[in-house]
């Protein structure tokens, strides 16, 4: 595949447009000349770190990349997350950079060569704002062999290191609007790229070779970025902000594709995240009793009764999709199950195949597990749901499998995305704060969720729009259906797509993870490997890990350096 032939991309876009996408009261910074967005080979800072317990030194080079960034309130909410979110603790925190969000790091190793790959790093975790942070440090210590060092591969392979601040859910704008809402961190990780490209004959690596990795939010991040590169739906944005290479009249002269994607158990479909969760949870909640496995509260009977109603609806979204496995099957509710299991199956598998062993059915797995954010946690739950002779696995229960799989972690409350002012839920508990218009803080997302809010007056759902959620979904100005579209791979996977697709994808769910259901991922990998334009997916559910990332560092750059020696000119 050539790169050359996308280039270059003419698409008219109104002045109306953008500000009906965007949302016209979003405050923007002052316009800065466009020369701001070109970088001076010469300005930067000297960091010097220790690989593999010898010196290097790295430029890093500091850049706001869009021209009209959007002005943020000096103070910020808390959000709940660790790293990724922040600060866990605090009741707000005060914004040091105010630009920290449209902001990049590019650290460029000693000796980098001029078509090294870039590493693109997006640190979106449940797709909260991602403040720019330095994931080099000077005097830092990396290892090129390490297993969780990401950094330290990069830097051994030579390649270019980036790190990328986005807006995301849970930031406000100075003036009291939400600029975080879907899409802003693809519209923002667009733009980042745009500006890598802008500047790629000035700085060494090249933007044709640019790898976007993330977890969990920045997972489904890094899927849709691989999926949507040069789709039209996003020019109105982009040139809202700023971006490089749009000009006044919404045409393109840069690309915003992409060489590969690293993602790791990307929470991803969030329109229908909630009906697959239920199709293949929803018997492990029955069979618990009122606990339900359920985490954060009794199974409760407007919970129980949620949970059919959405499960109900997954079989006739998957049908929709029209994916295919391996074999030529079509990827239906009934042959899921098999698929989830053949993955589980091969992991197992080559788990032996490495030295690895699976306890005798009745007798207890006893393992260490660390967790996404520090430390680890053991299991010793018996093993009932594998057996395994002469290193094949010669019988397998799904169903003992989830329940294992529910009994590390309890599942999320029904529904586990869109769950705010719903089903006996209190409160703002979901991924809610990602969608609506930009001054709402939050709102429903899906049918289910819109239709059953119970709560009079806190502006979303039936009981408040007086719309049911067709009407509503449909209502002119309502961003809900652009918004769901423009994070959602499936959207752009395919040949019908206006979209450059990444040629190359390495996806990881682990395989104890429980924070979206595996038929998410197995349907992602299905659409991956389904798009023409991909030449390489590589599609695993690691052994025994959590909701977690970048746990399998030298497996993924052996795969990096095996697909960027083999691509030639993409």
């Amino acid at each position: 595949m050539n790169s050359r032939r996308y280039a270059k991309v003419a698409v008219k876009v109104a002045c109306s447009a953008a500000l009906a996408l965007f949302g016209a009261s979003t405050a923007l910074a002052k316009t800065a000349p466009a020369a701001r967005l070109q970088v001076d080979p010469k300005a930067f800072t000297l960091v010097h770190v220790t690989l593999d317990g010898k010196p290097l030194a790295l430029r890093r080079y500091e850049a706001v990349y869009v021209r009209k960034p959007v002005a943020m309130a000096a103070n910020q909410p808390a959000r709940r997350m660790g790293p990724g979110g922040s600060p866990a603790a605090a009741d707000k925190q005060v914004l040091a950079n105010p630009l920290a969000y449209q902001s990049l790091y590019v650290f460029v190793p000693e000796g980098a060569k001029a078509d090294a790959a870039i590493i693109l790093n997006v640190n979106n975790g449940g797709w909260f704002a991602s403040e720019l942070r330095a994931g080099i440090r000077d005097g830092g210590s990396y290892q090129s062999t390490s297993n969780t060092d990401k950094v330290g591969a990069a830097l051994a392979a030579g390649y270019v290191y980036v790190d990328v601040g986005t807006r995301g859910r849970g930031i406000v704008a100075a003036d009291g609007t939400y600029p975080g809402h879907a899409p802003a961190a693809v519209i923002d990780t667009k733009a980042a790229i745009r500006w890598l490209r802008l500047n790629d004959a000035a700085l060494p690596g090249s933007a044709e070779r640019i790898v976007v990795t993330g977890t969990s939010g920045g997972g489904g991040l890094t899927a849709v970025i691989a999926a949507s590169g040069d789709s039209p739906d996003f020019l109105p944005e982009l040139a809202r902000i700023g971006a490089a290479g749009i000009s006044r009249t919404g045409k393109s002269t840069l690309s915003d594709a992409v060489f590969a994607a690293i993602a790791y158990c990307p929470i991803t479909d969030l329109g229908h995240a909630d009906l697959a969760y239920e199709w293949l949870y929803g018997p492990v909640r029955s069979a618990g009793g009122t606990r339900g496995n359920t985490g954060g509260g009794q199974w409760m009977p407007a919970q129980m009764a949620a949970s059919a109603r959405l499960a109900a609806g997954y079989p006739a979204y998957l049908d929709s999709l029209h994916l295919k496995l391996a074999d030529g099957r079509a990827l239906t509710a009934a042959t899921m199950r098999d698929a989830i299991g053949a993955q589980v199956i091969a992991e197992v598998e080559h788990h032996i195949a490495q030295g690895g062993t699976v306890p005798a059915r009745g007798e207890p797995f006893n393992i260490a597990i660390p967790r996404m954010f520090g430390g680890s946690m053991q299991i010793t739950r018996a093993n009932d749901w594998v057996t395994v002779s002469g290193g094949k696995v010669t019988d397998f229960d799904l169903g003992a499998f989830l329940t294992f799989v529910a009994a590390i972690t309890p599942l999320k409350p029904v529904p586990a995305f869109d769950r705010s002012h719903n089903s006996g839920n209190t409160g703002i508990d979901g991924e809610n704060t990602l969608f609506g218009a930009a001054d709402q803080a939050w709102s429903n997302f899906t049918p289910y969720g819109w239709e059953a809010n119970d709560v009079a007056g806190d502006g979303s759902g039936a009981d408040d729009a007086g719309l049911a959620w067709k009407g509503w979904i449909t209502h002119r100005g309502q961003p809900l259906a652009r918004q769901l579209r423009m994070i959602d791979p499936f959207s752009y996977l395919g040949a019908e797509a206006k979209a450059r697709v990444a040629p190359y994808w390495y996806v990881r769910h682990g395989m104890i993870d429980r924070d979206t259901a595996f038929p998410v991922e197995i349907a992602l990998s299905r659409a991956i490997a389904g798009d023409s334009a991909v030449k390489e997916l590589d599609f695993a559910l690691p052994w025994m890990t959590p909701h977690s990332g970048d746990y399998d560092v030298q497996s993924a750059y052996r795969w990096l350096k095996k697909v960027i020696s083999e691509s030639g000119s993409w």
